[in-house]
């Protein structure tokens, strides 16, 4: 199957990155490389881009699609937890942009066997990384009840999580997406369905999918290493598509651009803390008309900052 991706606010979070056509870029989330072709039209020979996904699938159509790229390109199959490795590795401790445009590519939803869909039939799955050894499967089948309710309540903001974990365990051994969304939809009463609107699977599908790939246990962490290896001026652009990981991303900004961190009550600053960055504006949400076009930039939000003198 063709990787298929669709990048959410492409123009408006290139032209925000892009500050130097010949310097050092690096996407966290390569994906199909949407984005990242993008960069590279603008870069001149000089410029570089580090591209990285945990996904096999994704470094080899992005292979493809920067083939012709008149700048470096340099490919990593990793997970965005390991950006200060990878930064060593390939000799850029300071680059010009970095950028994280975070969730399911749509190609991964697409592609039925990855079992990321509740509107596909197919094996629990949901790695973002096909070799890893946990999956789906194994947080639906061994999970106790009490977790399985804490994950759809956290991950999920499902109000309904202690009923459907209560399903689940006693439905178990569950194989298929198509039995978990039944289970799922067993739970919840009909008269909540109607009035919720929406697919009703949708909550525990992402808070299963958050589980099995750690997705919120890594943004910190990397956003922080992200920002202390941007060169003065560089730019930071991080793309959200739910409110758990988008108030990761705020509070960490939030952080690194504040100053004095000394209690309000003392008299003057003993910290000596200054910000490392600015941020730039209020986050930017797609036009309607990509809305229309793409439903999965309806929720998107883009955060950018810029990294300030030392």
């Amino acid at each position: 199957m063709e990787f298929h991706h669709i990048s959410v606010m492409l123009e408006e979070t290139v032209r925000g990155l892009v500050t130097d056509t010949a310097g050092t870029y690096v996407d966290c989330t390569l994906g199909g490389a949407g984005h990242s072709s993008r960069i590279a039209e603008l870069l001149v020979p000089e410029g570089r881009i580090i591209g990285i996904d945990q996904d096999a699938a994704a470094i080899a159509a992005a292979s493809e699609r920067l083939g012709g790229a008149h700048c470096r390109v340099e490919l990593v199959h990793d997970n965005f937890r390991h950006l200060e490795d990878i930064l060593a590795e390939k000799n850029a401790l300071e680059v010009d942009g970095i950028l994280f445009d975070l969730g399911v590519s749509s190609h991964q939803i697409d592609t039925p066997e990855r079992g990321f869909s509740y509107m596909q039939d197919a094996p629990l799955d949901m790695r973002m990384d096909p070799n890893s050894s946990f999956s789906a499967y194994d947080v639906v089948n061994s999970y106790g009840e009490e977790e399985l309710a804490r994950i759809f309540r956290e991950y999920g903001e499902e109000r309904w999580s202690k009923r459907i974990a209560a399903f689940l365990v006693k439905a178990r051994p569950i194989e298929t997406t198509g039995e978990l969304v039944d289970i799922i939809c067993r739970a919840i009463p009909k008269a909540v369905r109607r009035e919720a609107g929406g697919h009703p699977a949708k909550r525990v599908f992402q808070a299963i999918r958050i589980e099995v790939n750690d997705e919120l246990g890594i943004l910190e962490n990397a956003f922080r290493s992200a920002a202390a290896h941007l060169k003065p001026g560089g730019r930071l652009a991080i793309i959200t598509f739910h409110s758990l990981e988008d108030r990761i991303a705020k509070n960490v900004l939030k952080d690194l651009s504040r100053g004095c961190i000394c209690p309000p009550e003392l008299p003057v600053c003993m910290c000596h803390h200054h910000p490392e960055i600015r941020i730039l504006g209020k986050p930017m949400i797609a036009s309607a008309e990509e809305r229309e076009q793409n439903s999965r930039s309806r929720s998107a939000k883009l955060r950018m900052a810029e990294k300030l003198l030392n």
